[in-house]
């Protein structure tokens, strides 16, 4: 199934959900674990009707949601298929009968609080070194590249963030966090960080990227699909 694009997924105009990396996410407020598990229940069977089920988890007052296709198609200028992790219409299609379950059973979304982690590390030399990493997060070699045209390290069950590989010419490695957030909440997060002694070293990118420094230099990055945003 074809992947689909930022203005697609903005056009589809699903209010309880926001794309963060690759797939959509939703949170969804209950009354109590058994309130949850019911609601999980019932996505399960619309799941089970599409023949997709989201990614969940069940915590104190909430369920959270990912949705993403695991063999999107993407086609290059040239024409060329690959297969990656993305969004694609069958994530649009159970979002909707997600939501409408949702309001069914009294289950509030709070978009606002989705978020996400993944870790960036910049290298000259990321196919070499990125068996190890494979290893290293996931035990698994087959985790380099799965779902990426590159060699980014993805965890198929989702225990670890995902790493990929930035270039850097100079041999030095370095490490750090992405904070993928929704596109309501960025500017107070930023805000947050500054306040709490942070520094906005690079903002050439917002609002899709902003770079924050500790008071040590280390970095972490906010993150925004602003192509997937929905503009109205």
């Amino acid at each position: 199934m074809d992947m689909l694009t930022g203005e697609k997924i903005a056009g589809a105009d699903l209010t309880d959900w926001r794309k963060l990396a690759q797939g959509l996410h939703a949170r969804y407020l209950v009354d109590d674990f058994g309130a949850g598990a019911r609601f999980v229940a019932a996505v399960g069977e619309a799941g089970d009707v599409l023949g997709h089920h989201p990614h969940v988890s069940i915590g104190k007052g909430f369920v959270d949601l990912k949705l993403v296709t695991d063999d999107a198609v993407h086609r290059d200028d040239e024409g060329t298929e690959h297969i990656l992790q993305w969004v694609t219409q069958q994530d649009v299609d159970l979002a909707r009968r997600i939501t409408e379950i949702a309001a069914g059973q009294g289950a509030a979304a709070d978009p606002a609080s989705v978020s996400m982690i993944e870790l960036g590390l910049d290298t000259a030399h990321s196919a070499t070194i990125a068996p190890v990493w494979a290893a290293l997060l996931t035990g698994n070699l087959e985790a380099q590249g799965h779902g990426s045209p590159g060699d980014e390290i993805r965890d198929t069950t989702g225990r670890v963030p995902n790493l990929w590989f930035g270039d850097a010419e100079e041999p030095v490695q370095r490490f750090h966090i992405e904070v993928y957030v929704a596109p309501e909440v960025a500017g107070q997060r930023i805000a947050a960080a500054v306040a709490a002694g942070g520094t906005v070293v690079d903002d050439s990118n917002a609002p899709s990227l902003t770079v924050i420094a500790d008071q040590d230099g280390n970095q972490g990055i906010v993150c925004v699909d602003v192509s997937a945003a929905n503009k109205e």
